[in-house]
């Protein structure tokens, strides 16, 4: 018996555009619980007097691509929260990425935007998008970087540099090289690095690469200043 395909949903992005400027995409932190648009075809009674048994006829009508909806953790005033309110009374275009590759298209209208603030419990808001028209479901994509990977840390002998490795939309697996002065650091290949003395007067940098199973992206971080002795 083959191995399922099932996977986990973790890694999904959200983002969203205005009509007019559609490449413009806001990316929408922080939420979970993602339901897609679906199908729902009205069913037209088509009887008539010849109708076969006198049984009731049905022909297909109007399909309704109904809403989608998460959930999210709520940070007052954030950039995603200021983007949610004015997305209020404006047909949007939305774009959700799924780690493979695969993205779901479609326009709609923010329907609803419920935020919950409990005494003892996180922060959390229920959005919901009216989906306008048909959807559309995309051939896998490149991966894309929404927020570059960065180094954080000093350039300096026996300090360790941490990767922050960005956000990412349509990504399974990730890949990590650090490089010195744009040369490959053997067995360098995790979150973190710590200079050496050869370093020393050379910049650090590290290339990711985002994968999925059919594309590949690399993103190389801006460089560090000159390493650095201890």
């Amino acid at each position: 018996m083959p191995d399922t395909k099932a996977r986990i949903g973790h890694g999904i992005t959200f983002e969203m555009a205005d009509l007019a400027t559609p490449t413009d995409m806001t990316y929408i932190e922080e939420i979970f619980d993602i339901t897609l648009p679906s199908d729902t075809i009205d069913q037209v009674d088509a009887s008539n007097m010849q109708s076969p048994n006198k049984t009731r006829e049905f022909i297909d009508g109007m399909s309704d691509s109904g809403e989608c909806s998460f959930s999210m953790n709520y940070v007052p005033g954030s950039t995603s929260d200021r983007a949610l309110i004015a997305a209020k009374g404006k047909r949007k275009r939305v774009r959700v990425t799924f780690p493979n590759g695969c993205q779901f298209l479609f326009k709609g209208n923010l329907q609803s935007n419920e935020r919950t603030a409990p005494t003892d419990d996180k922060m959390t808001a229920d959005v919901s998008f009216k989906a306008s028209g048909d959807y559309i479901l995309t051939e896998p994509t490149a991966p894309r970087a929404i927020a570059n990977p960065a180094i954080i840390g000093t350039a300096q002998v026996g300090v360790p540099l941490e990767l922050e490795p960005g956000i990412w939309a349509g990504s399974l697996q990730f890949e990590y090289q650090w490089q010195v002065n744009n040369v490959d650091v053997v067995g360098a290949t995790g979150l973190s690095y710590v200079p050496k003395t050869a370093d020393v007067g050379s910049p650090v940098t590290c290339v990711v690469t985002a994968i999925n199973d059919d594309f590949d992206t690399e993103v190389e971080t801006a460089a560090t200043a000159n390493v650095i002795a201890a």
